[in-house]
């Protein structure tokens, strides 16, 4: 089913947070299933941090709760991507390190253009995501309460923790030691600096208790634990542009459902007019998007249940089809918020 084909969405000149305006810009989007009717039937699934549109297929079929024979699914690309407009495909003036920050809002609301201009949507039946995505989702609901029925973030925050911060920073000086990278105006690939991200990322993307019982071995094949830093972490990024991953770390960074008009930075308030049904489901073991803060979340989110993925994969687990007990866990939980 994975195909690389899309569609570009064009917002022409796009005033981003910060008071830049993107020239030209575009948003990546591919659909899945027919639109009925009554127009109320519309699922938006955005990607997740350095994630193509064709990788949010495996959450998609007749085999999950995403199926495209009930539903209209919208899977989106996030500014930064490659395939959305981003500092490897933006005009002379935005390209490379001059790409201006982006936000989460900035995101969503270009999602709500498409939604809304290309589809006439006045409801969205679900907003969901992994990770990064999650986060998208998040602020679906947060930004447009009366238009998001339900939502269900998978392994992701409506905010950026501080720790969370920390993790991002320890990638952004992972990639800018490479001296190849030249401040984003590289002429040689940093490949070392690519190599060094996908280390850090081996630490945190995992759990403790995933290396602790040989997961990577025992499932996964590896050789040894040596063997899996460089047969799987070490190319992960090696295809990746550099100034993108920057970008969309530094949107990453910043993400926080009530940084913007409407809330004007009370993020308990912002929680609170979230009125979409709604799952939260957090890794019980990830490092980085911990239990604690998505159950802080459905406390103050007025019809929100928080429902852990019992499981020792870490963040991992939200990615649909790394673990088949935990796609099973969250496709369960999908399906029952869809009934509701």
């Amino acid at each position: 089913m994975a195909s690389e084909e899309y569609e570009l969405f064009d917002l022409g000149g796009f005033k981003v947070q910060g008071g830049a305006t993107l020239r030209a810009a575009k948003l990546a989007y591919k659909t899945y299933g027919t639109l009925n009717a009554q127009k109320d039937n519309a699922i938006v699934f955005p990607c997740a941090f350095n994630g193509l549109i064709a990788e949010n297929e495996a959450r998609i079929g007749a085999d999950s709760p995403l199926d495209p024979a009930k539903y209209f699914i919208i899977v989106v690309g996030l500014f930064g991507n490659s395939q959305s407009s981003s500092p490897s495909n933006a005009p002379a003036a935005f390209d490379g390190p001059r790409f201006p920050e982006v936000t989460i809002a900035d995101n969503v609301r270009a999602q709500h253009k498409l939604a809304t201009e290309r589809f006439g949507l006045a409801t969205i039946k679900l907003a969901t995501g992994f990770s990064m995505g999650a986060i998208q989702a998040f602020h679906w609901a947060a930004l447009y309460p009366e238009m998001v029925e339900r939502v269900a973030p998978i392994c992701g925050a409506s905010r950026c923790s501080r720790h969370n911060y920390v993790f991002l920073a320890g990638l952004k000086a992972a990639l800018e030691a490479d001296q190849n990278l030249n401040g984003g105006e590289y002429l040689a690939k940093p490949t070392e600096g690519l190599k060094a991200f996908g280390r850090v990322y081996a630490g945190w993307a995992f759990s403790q208790a995933f290396y602790r019982e040989q997961v990577d071995i025992k499932t996964m094949g590896f050789a040894s634990l040596d063997a899996f830093l460089e047969g799987f972490w070490d190319p992960l990024f090696q295809d990746r542009d550099p100034n993108n991953l920057l970008a969309m770390l530094r949107t990453w960074q910043r993400a926080d459902i009530s940084d913007n008009e409407r809330y004007a930075g009370n993020f308990d308030l912002a929680l609170e007019s979230i009125s979409a049904r709604a799952v939260i489901m957090p890794s019980a073991t990830d490092l980085y998007f911990p239990v604690a803060d998505s159950q802080y979340e459905a406390t103050k989110m007025p019809r929100a249940v928080c429902k852990p993925i019992p499981t020792i994969w870490g963040h991992v687990a939200g990615n649909a089809g790394a673990n088949p007990p935990d796609t099973a866990f969250v496709n369960d939980r999908i399906a029952e918020l869809l009934a509701s």
